[in-house]
């Protein structure tokens, strides 16, 4: 374009404009990730494994402080660069916007070309680049200042342009320095282009794909992900070890697919012995890799971690921290296999099913881990302190304590009594777990969406499962029963002493607490037929009373008929005649009143019929407005974050994550594929969809709920589907339909239109014509 040149950045300012911009794109998302403190402080109980896991989890920190602190200095350095950088290019704006020829010379607007001349000698003495204070930049400005105010060519571009030399070529500068286009630094240009381009970036690029390659989108080795399709097709009923021992032949557990792996010629002495005593390991199965050296090795430190041994702390304790944390994301990426493996043989694409057992298996597999306890041993092993030796204090004729729920339920003095091998404070710790202990209250609703009917399940209809849930805590639930001894007023000013809610727990548990007869009981019991007795013997006396009333009236009406006979029989006939034009008139007064009866029916039949179309525009606006959110909250992403786990065994600390699923348990059949909850803070809906049976009858079903972390939580519900047959195919609709009327008015228009004279000659009037002549 004319006027315009282009040239590299020779003074800096456009290049630091470059620089400035790209420095704030890297420092803001920098300084928001690394600067804040990660560390929260958090409640945390004072019993010993917690303190272990604690110190565990704080050795690291001192390498993690030190990183810390370098990435913050280097933050800071960073935002002092860009904040010099930001005054320069004031400096440079400021110079090159504000050219005032008389601001830079030191002189009024009114003064003389005698003064102007004067302040020039001055300023030119010492900025002159001759001079040893001389500047030359300082010394051509205050030389074009001059020109601007003696010169009149140059005072009137001034004037008229703000520039003494006239309007200019618009100057585009690129943001890279001279010194790059120079002929003597080409060949170091061109090298460090080829090195960046041609060998980094392809090679960083490279050895991503290569790696992120191997992995699918948890994380999880593909090769993994193949074995377990393997086993499980293999073996469509597996148990609860059997699982165990292919989560233990996991490939991220072989140092060939993971280089985290540590192989320590010290394992050829200390495994041996461990095996040893871990009974029913399954060493001698020979199926490949089961048999494998790194399989062995990870098996028999799942088993010494479901066993709660103590293992060296700097050898087989480190694998086994490494071990147990990469657990639960291969548990979830089994449970998914064994998923898609029995949608696969419900659609007929393999033979074998794998049955329900195996999926609740694998799940059961989470919570064992993270709580480090077998599938045959007692929940309440998850408290602090509770060990083999204090459960025996738990099972009692009178009330026998199974899950923690019971435990807390239980009144004061009773659950004192049952933790009596504890300290106070070891009692305290215990409690304050418990209070935390999550307590889920599930809500299932099934209909057919998208029907005009949503009630009723025909054969073949997609049934849309929805379950929402409501986390609280054990402490909230049962905050009366923890403060028990409470009393309600009841009206009259009595006072009645309030049932501890463990009674209601106790019944829904399957347990009855034996309760002492309240004092009063008898007496009560034996005053109740006698007060039965007074209220007779009263209702007797009443009617005797009104019958001797009624029989002096009688008396008394026979005594007047006998006296005034004749005139009696007059007043009858009077009467009647009266009595007829009564009715006459009551029957004309009953039909109209019938009448605006029915008017008043019909107007409340309508009335209930809009409020009725209301409700369901309401629900449908409902229905549309959840979807929406639905939708929102998918296009977000589902969160990982809803509340710690108490467990002290786990290297780590853990959230809390839950499968809820539709299941058959007639038929050992999965329905719908587990889903797995990972934001459960206060409330979530979940839906489930699955197709309803093809054959009309009654079909059960369970809506379970599993815990990845905890024992003894887990729910269910059963649903009942009333399948009717499905409907038949519309083959005529009003819609469709047209009335004879309609089609006798279209025969009549075709006839009207067949009468109406043509525009063009027909053959008729050609031979019509013809003939006249």
């Amino acid at each position: 374009m004319a006027g315009m040149r282009f040239q590299y950045d020779e003074s800096g300012s456009t290049f630091f404009y470059f620089l400035t911009s790209f420095l704030g794109l890297v420092l803001l998302p920098c300084t928001f990730y690394f600067w804040p403190d990660g560390t929260k402080e958090e409640e945390r109980d004072n019993c010993e494994v917690f303190q272990r896991k604690q110190a565990r989890l704080k050795k690291p920190e001192k390498w993690k402080g030190l990183r810390k602190t370098t990435q913050r200095i280097l933050i800071i350095i960073g935002w002092a660069l860009m904040a010099i950088l930001v005054y320069k290019l004031q400096q440079f704006d400021y110079e090159y916007a504000n050219f005032d020829p008389y601001d830079i010379l030191g002189v009024s607007m009114s003064s003389s070309l005698a003064d102007i001349k004067k302040a020039y000698r001055k300023q030119s003495l010492i900025y002159h680049p001759d001079k040893p204070t001389g500047d030359e930049r300082k010394f051509m400005r205050l030389n074009k200042a001059y020109r601007a105010l003696t010169d009149e060519d140059a005072k009137r571009n001034f004037d008229r342009y703000g520039n003494p030399d006239g309007p200019g070529a618009m100057h585009f500068g690129i943001a890279l320095p001279s010194w790059i286009v120079e002929k003597e630094n080409s060949l170091w240009v061109l090298g460090l282009y080829g090195l960046v381009f041609m060998i980094a970036l392809p090679t960083v690029v490279a050895i991503w794909w290569y790696r992120s390659s191997k992995f699918s989108n948890d994380q999880v080795l593909l090769d993994t992900t193949q074995l377990y399709y393997y086993f499980f097709h293999k073996t469509p009923h597996m148990v609860f070890k059997r699982a165990l021992m292919v989560l233990a032949a996991s490939l991220e557990f072989e140092k060939g697919h993971n280089p985290e792996i540590v192989e320590r010629p010290t394992d050829n002495i200390e495994l041996p012995q461990l095996i040893k005593q871990l009974p029913n390991l399954g060493e001698k199965n020979k199926e490949r890799p089961l048999c494998f050296a790194y399989s062995m090795k990870a098996r028999s430190l799942l088993h010494a971690h479901l066993s709660r041994m103590r293992l060296p702390a700097d050898t087989l304790d480190q694998d086994r921290l490494y071990i147990v944390k990469c657990c639960p994301i291969l548990i979830q990426e089994m449970v998914t296999c064994v998923a898609q493996l029995i949608m696969l043989a419900h659609a007929g694409r393999i033979s074998r099913l794998p049955s329900l057992d195996t999926i609740e298996a694998c799940m059961k597999l989470s919570p064992h881990i993270v709580q480090a306890l077998w599938d045959s041993k007692n929940p309440l092993l998850q408290l602090p302190h509770v060990t083999e030796d204090s459960l025996r204090h738990f099972v009692s004729k009178r009330r026998p304590v199974k899950t923690i729920e019971q435990l807390i339920a239980l009144p004061a003095t009773e659950r004192r009594h049952v933790l009596r091998s504890l300290s106070e404070e070891e009692f305290n710790e215990v409690m304050i777990v418990c209070r935390r202990m999550p307590k889920i209250e599930m809500e299932v609703n099934y209909e057919v969406v998208d029907d005009d009917d949503s009630g009723v399940f025909t054969a073949g209809a997609i049934v849309t499962v929805t379950v929402n849930l409501r986390r609280h805590t054990m402490g909230e639930v049962y905050e009366h029963s923890l403060q028990e001894g409470e009393l309600t007023k009841v009206e009259g000013g009595q006072e009645k002493e309030e049932e501890p809610a463990a009674t209601t727990v106790a019944k829904k548990s399957g347990w009855k607490p034996k309760t002492q007869p309240k004092k009063g009981g008898k007496s009560k019991a034996k005053a109740q037929p006698q007060k039965k007795k007074q209220q007779q013997q009263q209702q007797q006396q009443q009617q005797q009373q009104h019958s001797n009333k009624k029989e002096e009236e009688g008396q008394e009406k026979s005594k007047k008929h006998k006296i005034g006979g004749s005139q009696q029989v007059e007043r009858v006939e009077a009467v009647v005649d009266e009595k007829g034009e009564q009715v006459t008139d009551d029957d004309e007064s009953a039909s109209h009143s019938d009448e605006s009866q029915a008017e008043e029916a019909d107007t409340e039949s309508h009335k209930d019929e809009k409020q009725a179309s209301a409700l369901d525009d309401d629900a449908e606006w409902e229905r549309f407005q959840k979807g929406l959110t639905k939708r929102e909250k998918a296009l977000e992403g589902k969160s990982k974050m809803s509340h710690t786990v108490h467990c002290p065994f786990f290297p780590e600390d853990k959230q809390e994550y839950w499968w809820t699923y539709v299941c058959d348990r007639k038929k050992h059949m999965l329905v719908t594929a587990p889903y797995q909850i990972t934001n459960l803070v206060d409330q979530e809906e979940v839906q489930l969809k699955f197709t309803a049976p093809p054959r009309p009858g009654i079909y059960s079903y369970q809506v379970c709920l599993r815990s990845d972390s905890y024992l003894g939580l887990d729910q269910t519900q059963d649903i009942k589907l009333d399948v009717k047959e499905a409907r038949e195919i519309p083959t005529e609709h009003p819609q469709w339909e047209t009335s004879s009327d309609e089609e006798e008015e279209d025969e009549n228009e075709v006839a009207r239109d067949e009468g109406d004279d043509s525009e063009y000659t027909t053959d008729d009037e050609v031979t019509d014509d013809s003939g006249e002549e």
